[in-house]
């Protein structure tokens, strides 16, 4: 993006916002056009204002950006998708919570990388309508770990090359990727995976998302596949998402799904 560029019309998702000076709001946005922004919403605190509600985190809005001396300044606003189911289910705003917060925490203001917006959008439109969460996520984690550079390597061994094989192998985040029985017990941070999430996991990298849709995945190998990705994703990030803690506390204050559908 030029920076002698003073204007700016970007299509952008709200990633979150913080109150910012007596009236204003900081907003951190995820555009096509030119990545993560900084942008100041002036007086969009204040009760009269016709920004507000545009503004709330997961919206995907129409902005034009006026550049300040260290900012962009918010000078119109327009809701292309408010994604309303997000913000009306306490499971859905943690889900949608914990996708925006890994593309904040993965990317730099000022820097777009290809097809990272799209993946977004497309995200939260499956998370605003679909019931079940776990493939849209999966998903979402695979393809943002492929357009970031840290695709896991899943057909050969990373250690000795050797082609995997229709077994149990390990996985090593350090290594990123797949080790073969005899490389992985000698890495003490490597840990088992089974053929079955092995199997899964490339299904997601090399399909798409109709296809992926397609997958029976029992509850044993989705707890692996969502436990393998958010070790392999706090590697990357070195450090840990607030959102998952958000998320777990979500899950254990709502009753038990199991239990309320044999009671119904």
């Amino acid at each position: 993006m030029p920076r002698q560029e003073r204007t700016l019309k970007v299509d952008a998702v709200v990633l979150r916002h913080q109150d910012w000076g007596e009236a204003d709001r900081l907003l951190t946005v995820y555009s096509r056009e030119a990545g993560k922004l900084r942008v100041i919403a002036k007086g969009a605190r204040k009760l009269i204002s016709r920004k507000a509600g545009h503004i709330q985190p997961f919206s995907r809005v129409q902005m034009v950006l006026s550049k300040g001396r260290d900012l962009w300044i918010l000078t119109q606003v327009e809701t292309l998708d408010g994604y309303s189911s997000l913000r009306a289910d306490l499971e859905k705003i943690g889900q949608a919570s914990y996708a925006v917060e890994l593309l904040d925490k993965f990317t730099y203001e000022d820097s777009a990388t290809s097809g990272l917006f799209t993946l977004l959008t497309d995200t939260m439109s499956r998370l605003n309508k679909e019931p079940d969460p776990f493939i849209a996520l999966r998903y979402f984690e695979v393809h943002l770990l492929e357009a970031l550079g840290f695709k896991p390597e899943l057909k050969n061994c990373v250690r000795c090359d050797a082609e995997i094989q229709a077994q149990d192998q390990y996985f090593s985040s350090l290594y990123g990727g797949v080790l073969c029985p005899n490389c992985g017990p000698l890495e003490a941070e490597s840990r088992r995976v089974t053929l079955d999430a092995l199997r899964f996991l490339r299904h997601f990298q090399r399909s798409s998302y109709a296809d992926s849709l397609r997958a029976k995945i029992n509850e044993n190998t989705r707890l692996e596949l969502e436990n393998l990705l958010q070790q392999l994703l706090t590697y990357h990030l070195e450090r840990n998402l607030n959102s998952t803690r958000v998320m777990r506390e979500i899950n254990r204050s709502l009753p038990d799904k199991n239990s309320a559908d044999q009671s119904a």
